[in-house]
């Protein structure tokens, strides 16, 4: 029997590799030490390991029953100075040192379920092949020990063999649980009124590449809107354009649009009519994620400028100044229809469940914003002491959108295409006059979130985690890639 820190494990040296068994101990009561000490069973030497830092003495093999400290030995623990993190491991949980208090402890069973050799996990699907409810519940490892590559277990398998696992280190630190990861929001450039002197914006020419691309939809990302300029002015062109991003989500309204103000389609986009400021499809279950438009043509007539408002800029004012009615709104669904079509009534499933200003559970992010007033349906679902204040919390949100520092007025014309994302930036219309015909289409944001995530592989190479490549097939995608 061999004890390891505090448990106790029965191991035969046979299913050890070059016979050898390393466990970690604990040099102090209630202290890790984050040292191993390897035990072969020729010499049954004893070695402190950190990296590339060893120090051996043999001892008895009576000695090993019992846990036997580095000062018992006569050996002095080296300070570290390896860029490799320490590992120790008890009863349940690995831990790993990353530094002076600095720390991460994962669980056994989730380690081994977490496997991504090509046994456990297919290098080119990227699905997982391991049967998870066969893992044992109190599985432990018969061997841990960090390097260069990462975090290295060799785990019980059958009579004869045990399995292998190495996790990359960045990939650990990514994800740890325990204590949770402090995540940075990502990164957004809030703006109101002053946009205007330096909008973002990318060439046609650009996007026609991959690297244009990449900085069309990272502008999107980082501003919730960007400009194409250098269209050719034409339904064709702009489809294109479009389908360079993704599918076009098919609506009531078609798949690519095509408009005028002849109310062809029960919605006020075909009148002549101002419109205040909103995001689209709030009576969608899932909303577009994008929202793509272009001015063909204006004539006989002026009017129709543009109007956009960064809805999480909006937000920020309205949590700094009314907290109270912010909580609201971040509380307080609002159901929504769209039933002007004679042969479509759309509302959310369920009806009302969606916040104007939704914000993510665990990060405390704001993710969507979800406001369309007009589209709005009956509020029976108010608590009675909570009406005036949800009418004083939206007439308090509308006059912060409406405020010339959060409003962005531009005047589009022929050529340039106007990308909004839907899930942040409201937009609007000044009233007009004369013959206007736009063109346009829907992204659904995971077709925009897909393609983005696939240019940052190309561009930035951040997402993946510090593989290991010996299991990465040529040209495949990342089995540590952060998404997965």
């Amino acid at each position: 029997m061999l004890r390891v820190g505090f448990t106790s494990l029965h191991v035969p040296f046979r299913s050890w590799p070059r016979s050898t068994v390393k466990y970690f101990s604990r040099s102090a009561p209630g202290r890790p030490s984050f040292f191993t000490r390897t035990l072969t069973s020729s010499t049954l030497g004893s070695r402190w390991t950190h990296g590339s830092l060893t120090r051996s003495r043999s001892i008895s093999s009576a000695a090993t029953k019992e846990v036997v400290s580095s000062e018992q030995l006569g050996v002095t623990e080296p300070k570290v100075h390896s860029d490799i993190p320490i590992a120790n491991a008890d009863e349940c949980k690995v831990s790993i040192l990353w530094g002076p208090q600095r720390w991460s402890r994962f669980h056994h069973i989730w380690l081994r379920d977490h496997c991504r050799c090509p046994d456990c996990f297919h290098p080119i699907t990227k699905q997982r092949l391991l049967n998870t409810f066969e893992i044992p519940a109190d599985i432990k490892p018969l061997h841990v020990q960090g390097s260069t590559d990462g975090l290295e277990v060799v785990w019980p398998g059958t009579s004869t063999e045990s399995h292998s696992s190495v996790y990359p280190w960045t990939w650990l630190q990514a994800n740890t649980y325990d204590p949770a990861l402090q995540t940075t929001p990502t990164r957004k450039v809030l703006w109101g009124s002053k946009i205007e002197k330096s909008p973002p914006s990318v060439t046609y020419t650009e996007v026609i590449d991959d690297k244009g691309l990449h900085k069309w939809l990272t502008n999107v990302e980082t501003f919730g809107f960007c400009f194409v300029s250098g269209v050719p002015a034409t339904p064709e062109a702009t489809e294109e354009l479009c389908e360079r991003i993704g599918f076009i989500r098919e609506t009531q309204y078609g798949k690519f649009w095509e408009f005028t103000a002849d109310l062809s389609k029960g919605d006020t986009a075909y009148t002549t009519m101002a419109l205040g400021a909103h995001t689209d499809n709030t009576y969608f279950t899932d909303p577009c994620g994008l929202q793509l438009f272009h001015l063909l043509s204006h004539t006989e007539g002026s009017g129709g400028a543009t109007l956009l408002v960064d809805g999480y800029y909006v937000a920020a004012l309205m949590k700094e100044l009314h907290p109270k009615f912010h909580d609201l709104l971040s509380r307080v669904s609002i159901p929504a229809h769209a039933a002007g079509e004679p042969s479509a009534l759309y509302t959310p499933s369920p009806p009302a469940m969606y916040p104007p200003l939704r914000y993510h559970p665990r990060t405390k992010e704001l993710v969507q914003i979800r406001w369309n007033n007009d589209d709005r349906s009956v509020m029976s679902h108010l608590l009675p002491d909570e009406v005036e204040e949800w009418y004083q919390a939206i007439k308090i949100w509308n006059e912060l959108l409406t405020k010339p520092d959060s409003e962005y007025w531009v005047q589009l014309s022929p050529g340039t295409v106007l990308t909004i994302d839907n899930h942040r930036v409201l937009h609007g219309r000044s009233a007009f006059d004369g013959k206007r015909r736009v063109c346009g289409a829907y992204i659904g944001i995971d077709e925009y979130r897909s393609k983005l995530a696939v240019l940052k592989e190309k561009f930035d190479g951040t997402h993946n985690n510090g593989e290991n490549k010996v299991w990465r097939p040529e040209d495949s995608r990342s089995i540590w890639n952060s998404y997965l």
